[in-house]
């Protein structure tokens, strides 16, 4: 396909939010419906709370102290399950015990970045399996190398790196600047930079506003829109 039939999504999401993976799945629905279009996928950062401590808190009583009641978590999670199996997600909310702290894990998803558009996809795909469909705690250092490994990745440069500060600053400065932009909530989904499409929209939605905004950059109008 031609550049101007391309266009590029950055995804702003956190990987404990539900809707982030509802909305993954959306958007992979959208580009296959898009086919036209060459659609090039990058996961940006974002924390729904990034004053969880680095160790995580006990989720039953973090989701407690958040909203209040069992009453009203089962009946978020009753909200968003049938959603999500729609999309052919299998939500085990129960199975999560720890709320954890994901700086860590958006800092494995900046490497996978660097490794490749395949290799990141296929990292915050297994991320979101792991917390929501697996229980798996993804503040533990063991669960990201493994995942890391999985998606492609040298499992034992992420180990290593994991303890160390590495990419800290660069991730929390990418959180403050989708913060600066205007984005409160997530998932985000940006088109060429220059085009917002909020929260985990049906499929057809963003399969539109792809090709909109590859039309409009095919007409040269993303530029004047720029200006």
């Amino acid at each position: 396909m031609s550049a101007e039939n391309s266009i590029t999504v950055d995804v702003v999401s956190d990987v404990v939010c539900p809707w982030c993976f509802i909305g993954q799945k959306r958007l992979d629905k959208a580009i296959a419906a898009a086919s036209d279009v060459e659609v090039h996928v990058r996961w940006r950062p974002f924390q729904l709370d990034a004053t969880i401590p680095p160790g995580g808190m006990d989720r039953r009583q973090y989701m407690l102290g958040k909203f209040g009641s069992e009453e009203r978590v089962r009946q978020i999670h009753a909200r968003i399950e049938p959603l999500g199996e729609a999309e052919g997600i299998s939500f085990a909310f129960g199975a999560i015990k720890v709320a954890p702290n994901t700086l860590d894990a958006h800092r494995v998803i900046r490497w996978a970045g660097a490794a490749g558009e395949g290799v990141q996809n296929r990292l915050v795909r297994r991320l979101f399996q792991l917390n929501f469909e697996e229980g798996a705690n993804l503040g533990d250092h063991a669960v990201l190398a493994q995942a890391a490994g999985a998606a492609g990745m040298d499992a034992s440069v992420v180990e290593t790196l994991l303890p160390t500060d590495a990419d800290v600053e660069a991730v929390r400065n990418e959180i403050a600047t989708a913060s600066r932009m205007g984005i409160t909530g997530v998932p985000c989904f940006l088109l060429e930079g220059k085009y917002a499409v909020m929260g985990a929209q049906d499929a057809d939605t963003l399969a539109d506003a792809i090709r909109q905004v590859a039309q409009a950059k095919a007409r040269g109008e993303l530029e004047t829109a720029a200006g």
